[in-house]
């Protein structure tokens, strides 16, 4: 007969946070508080990740 080893599960490996964010594909959400600068005179569109709340913003 063969020698039966004691089944041993694996521990998991912690996952890393926000690992769509680190490699910059962000959830963006537009932001609807602040929709025109003032210094440029210009409409913006600011956006806010959902994830790890970097901002971007895009003039129209």
């Amino acid at each position: 007969m063969s020698n039966i080893l004691p089944f041993k599960p694996r521990a998991k490996k912690p996952r890393k946070r926000n690992t769509l964010c680190e490699n910059n594909h962000h959830k963006w959400v537009v932001e609807k508080q602040s929709q025109f600068d003032v210094k440029a005179g210009k409409l913006v569109t600011v956006e806010r990740c959902a994830h790890c709340d970097k901002r971007r913003v895009r003039a129209t």
